[in-house]
């Protein structure tokens, strides 16, 4: 766990370091819509090659597709609609998918400024639904709790910023994000209550690399892209200690765009913390995993 989370400080670190030598030159225009879409994350599928503790799969899907809702393409203010669902096929008999989690969600984002210039500031505040679409009772008469059909439900809010500006330093594009979850009493399953963080507090930077020379087209690629994100948990889970390495959970993202594909990319992926997989919250899962994604940051 220590070295995935210095890994994080790394990255964060390089990539502000060149954040001093700014000034505000205008650059290529980056849309309130590509903020929100590398906030709202991405579509992947993965590779059955996981090494890590997670259970055997065929694959791990996330589909995310963004609605946007605004005025015109200069819009200031925009929501966006994202019936967003993760699937997991397990490598069992009959390759069964289970409990696939369903996180709709509504975001609303707001530029503080007017013009794309080097450094930005966007607001989002989002409404999200999270469940896995069972109503069976959530422990099984051994006390366990029941991970086939198991009823899993909560509702949350989530508010923050995102820093946007442009490195002279690297060629690149680099996104800055905070934010707070929050999920509100009576908003959950009750059975969730002391074992599943209802407050949590999110960072995270990505760092898009711009292709040398100016490019040729306006849908040209960010080619190599770096992600890297934590989330620390809050509240009474599982009698925590207030401050242990049991509430850091840290991922972090490498992908590239060969240019012999489209609209798809190659990605490996470092996770550490517990399982994002609706009710299979209790497990805590650290895993390397490869495969394809959409990377939608454009140029």
């Amino acid at each position: 766990m220590k070295a995935y989370f210095i890994i994080f400080v790394f990255i964060i670190a390089i990539s502000a370091s060149g954040t001093a030598q700014e000034n505000h030159e205008p650059i290529r225009k980056i849309g309130l819509g590509t903020v929100a879409g590398v906030n709202q994350g991405n579509s992947y599928i993965t590779f059955p090659t996981d090494i890590g503790n997670l259970e055997p799969l065929w694959f791990e899907a996330n589909i995310v597709p963004n609605f946007l809702i605004r005025k015109s393409k200069n819009s200031r203010l925009m929501g966006v609609l994202t019936p967003q669902i993760i699937i997991r096929m397990y490598r069992e008999e009959s390759e069964p998918v289970r409990t696939p989690s369903y996180i709709p969600q509504l975001a609303v984002y707001y530029s503080l400024e007017e013009t794309r210039l080097k450094k930005t500031y966007t607001l989002f505040g989002k409404y999200v639904h999270h469940s896995n679409g069972q109503d069976g009772d959530f422990y099984l008469p051994n006390g366990e709790i029941n991970l086939i059909t198991g009823n899993f439900s909560t509702n949350y809010m989530e508010f923050g910023v995102i820093d946007n500006h442009y490195n002279k330093k690297f060629n690149a594009i680099q996104f800055y994000n905070t934010s707070i979850e929050i999920h509100a009493p009576g908003w959950s399953n009750p059975e969730l209550e002391g074992k599943y963080s209802m407050v949590r507090w999110h960072a995270g930077v990505s760092v898009y690399k711009i292709p040398l020379g100016k490019p040729k087209q306006d849908h040209e690629r960010a080619r190599i892209s770096l992600k890297a994100g934590a989330t620390w948990m809050f509240g009474n889970v599982n009698d925590w200690q207030q401050v242990t390495w049991d509430r850091l959970n840290v991922n972090l993202t490498f992908y590239y765009h060969p240019r012999f594909l489209e609209d798809i990319g190659l990605f490996v992926q470092v996770y550490n913390g517990v399982d994002y997989y609706n009710i299979y919250f209790d497990h805590r899962i650290k895993v390397i995993r490869f495969g394809l994604m959409t990377e939608i940051f454009k140029f």
